[in-house]
């Protein structure tokens, strides 16, 4: 058991990632019923805004640029964490302006226009920063690694599902606890009463829209010194994503919890026993779970089933 333990960590710190990056996506896709394929443009979005702040390749004067590259890495890291979701937000204003003529017919449409979108925020990508890799700068404060358990293990990894953790917890609070969450909760169920009583469900839809995207975007800033930063990063993200999403069943805030926990432990014991099987590992974990239950572990029985 003890040999287990590391990776069965490691898989939980992996697992909270995949989870943080689901939720925007299951936000979206649950309470909108919109399959956003550009989720994972919006991702690398917001982990090449983060290297902008933080590499201190921004379009402005070259004292202002000077100058802020003279600011300790800490601040600049923890700027970038809070700008990089502002900065994304308005292109997923633009994309929920752009979807509205899809609301309520066939889901095709809304597919076929996110894909647009994502092919275009990825060649905007390749345009504006080229197609070599970046990698995030970390601070030393949370870089580096430690021994424990006679293995080095990566501190910014913790330093990441801590804040994957903080923001799940807020998502959980906004859904769950808050005013906003109930009326979002009401307007997936049946948006006509929720009209009826006089919501405005077009707000509505667009403050979902942004916090997903503003979520994509922190998972970006987040998974960047991890992953690497790169154009196609967003399909590596938006991938796993989705069927985290299809495992915990569509629309349930544990489901994408512990769903990307579950994708997370998965593949980061097959990882260390059998590292060929570590991706086809997620996809054999779904076919499993689907077989034995369609709607995913939280999913809701659907009118159709008996």
């Amino acid at each position: 058991m003890l040999e287990l333990l590391p990776h069965l960590l490691n898989g939980i710190a992996l697992g909270l990632l995949f989870s943080l990056v689901a939720l925007g996506f299951m936000l979206i896709l649950g309470l909108m019923e919109q399959i956003n394929l550009a989720h994972g443009s919006l991702f690398a979005l917001g982990a090449y805004f983060a290297y902008a702040v933080c590499a201190a390749k921004l379009p402005l004067p070259n004292e202002a640029i000077a100058a802020w590259a003279a600011v300790p890495l800490g601040w600049r890291f923890a700027t970038a964490i809070v700008v990089a979701p502002i900065l994304v937000a308005p292109f997923g204003l633009v994309l929920e302006r752009l979807m509205r003529r899809t609301y309520g017919r066939d889901p095709l449409y809304g597919l076929l226009l996110t894909f647009g979108v994502a092919m275009v925020l990825e060649e905007m990508i390749r345009v504006i920063w080229g197609t070599r890799d970046y990698m995030l700068p970390v601070p030393n404060d949370i870089g580096g690694g430690f021994i424990m358990l006679d293995l080095i293990w990566s501190t910014y990894r913790f330093w990441a599902a801590a804040m994957a953790i903080v923001a799940m917890a807020g998502v959980w609070f906004i859904v769950e606890r808050t005013r906003f969450g109930a009326m979002v909760k009401a307007g997936a169920h049946d948006s006509e009463i929720v009209q009826a009583l006089g919501i405005d469900l077009t707000r509505l839809r667009v403050w979902i829209f942004v916090l997903g995207t503003m979520l994509a975007a922190f998972a970006g800033v987040v998974m960047a010194p991890l992953w690497g930063i790169r154009p196609h990063m967003g399909v590596d993200a938006v991938v796993p994503a989705f069927l985290i999403i299809v495992l915990g069943g569509v629309g349930s805030f544990w489901g994408a919890v512990i769903g990307g926990l579950l994708v997370g432990m998965v593949v980061g014991l097959s990882a260390a026993y059998a590292s060929e099987w570590s991706m086809l590992s997620m996809y054999l974990l779904l076919i499993g779970v689907v077989a034995f239950r369609a709607r995913g572990l939280f999913g809701k029985k659907s009118v159709l089933e008996v």
